[in-house]
């Protein structure tokens, strides 16, 4: 019986990789390898294990191939050098991180990352890359490259080193607050039951941070520094032809723009924003037609705020920060501190091999205290799921439900509200 169990689960196992590498031609199982095991009938489970592991194995690598090569046959890689893989590996990192300058070596198909960047969450990001390419036994962090390695290496790579660069395109070192209903991001949702705006509402968001440059090794610290300008727009429209006397299907109620400069510092798992900015709002033509009389003012602000970040863990993040208004529209007068903090936890990620994307649920909070508000609690409540092409950085995909308890946008700002939201963003 103990034989007929382990020939079954062989037959099972040789099936089962067969299937998976049926269209591959880098199958590493031979078939004597079993007749072998066959042929012994005092096998032991240990053996068995070996063969299960081994399937397993191809399982992963398969997979690993199918991620980022599967139009290059493999054999590309089963008979390359180790200076034909470096040079493969440094081309698809420069690619997706050149800004960093990371630099790869390989030996005996085992890859040295040297000078990744202190921020924890893209160094992260980068090695859960190279671990995913094909023919990669491991991945290792370096501390310094020596001199020999650099001549061995600019044998067969050439590359310039510089101490910034301008327009860095792969992410931000300091992430966004993405519960924070002013982080600049493009966006749409539904809101229920908002109680100042309305009982059905549709808000929008355009907005983006556009990088600018950024220094590398900066301070005692060697981290890097970089100024951005960011940019967005909230319009909220009230739904329903019933509720305006124009019976219009949706009334523009308000509209807010930013405009600002972020200066940012990220060094291992600190991320620093200090941040120059101007806030205005407008009400809608529609509102203002059909509440005539309404008195208009001109809330509009310009502030400094400086949050810092702490990535806690890889998929946990904590962050805090004052705020101050240094003018406002006197005809709309603010008091100047501020203070905002919250917390933004992600979970259960997993590479999608099949559609070479990353994905993971999130949940986030944000709360403000506004002096203005005699600091009572402003808080956004964010729970979904995120989708981008690397890891941790980069652009990403969210849907999320969200609930928003504090107070209300625009001229409406010193207004008390609730609601609960669906939306939809892309950003950073």
């Amino acid at each position: 019986m103990k034989s007929c169990r382990i020939l079954c689960m062989i037959t099972f196992s040789i099936i089962f990789s067969a299937s998976l590498c049926a269209s591959d031609r880098e199958c590493l199982i031979e078939a004597e390898c079993f007749d072998n095991f066959i042929a012994d009938e005092d096998m032991h489970d240990k053996a068995l294990d070996q063969i299960l592991d081994e399937a397993a194995f191809i399982v992963k690598k398969v997979k690993k191939k199918d991620y980022l090569l599967s139009s290059i046959d493999n054999d590309h890689f089963e008979d390359s050098t180790d200076s034909y893989l470096e040079g493969y590996i440094q081309a698809l990192v420069d690619v997706h991180y050149y800004e960093f300058q990371v630099q790869v070596l390989v030996k005996d198909r085992n890859v040295t990352l040297y000078n990744l960047p202190k921020n924890d969450m893209i160094k992260s990001s980068i090695t859960s890359f190279v671990e995913n390419l094909p023919e990669v036994e491991s991945v290792t962090i370096g501390n310094h490259i020596t001199d020999k390695q650099v001549e061995k290496k600019e044998q067969h790579l050439v590359r310039r080193q510089v101490n910034g660069i301008w327009f860095p395109q792969s992410t931000v070192l300091f992430q966004p607050l993405i519960a924070d209903l002013r982080e600049p991001v493009y966006s749409a949702g539904y809101r229920f039951d908002d109680q100042v705006i309305g009982k059905h509402v549709i808000g929008v968001s355009f907005g983006d941070s556009f990088p600018i440059f950024r220094w590398r090794n900066v301070f005692v610290w060697k981290g890097d520094l970089q100024i951005d300008i960011q940019g967005g727009v909230w319009s909220v429209f009230k739904m329903g032809g019933n509720n305006n006397p124009n019976n219009e299907f949706s009334e523009l109620v308000t509209t807010d723009y930013l405009v600002g400069i972020p200066l940012s510092y990220a060094v291992n798992k600190w991320s620093f924003r200090l941040r120059i900015y101007h806030v205005s709002s407008h009400l809608g033509d529609e509102f203002m037609t059909n509440n005539p009389g309404f008195p208009r003012k001109n809330p509009s602000m310009e502030a400094i705020d400086f949050i810092s970040s702490y990535q806690a863990k890889k998929g946990i993040r904590v962050y805090f920060g004052p705020g101050w208004v240094f003018h406002s529209d006197r005809t709309y007068h603010l008091k100047p501190f501020y203070i905002e903090y919250g917390a933004e936890f992600r979970m259960f990620g997993r590479n999608d091999y099949y559609h070479r994307i990353y994905g993971t649920p999130f949940f986030a909070v944000c709360w403000k205290n506004w002096q203005e508000h005699h600091w009572q609690f402003d808080g956004t409540y964010q729970l979904g799921y995120e989708w981008s092409k690397l890891q941790g950085v980069g652009r990403k995909v969210r849907i999320f439900a969200q609930y928003h308890h504090g107070y209300s946008e625009g001229q409406f700002f010193k207004l008390t509200t609730d609601y609960f939201s669906i939306r939809f963003s892309y950003g950073f």
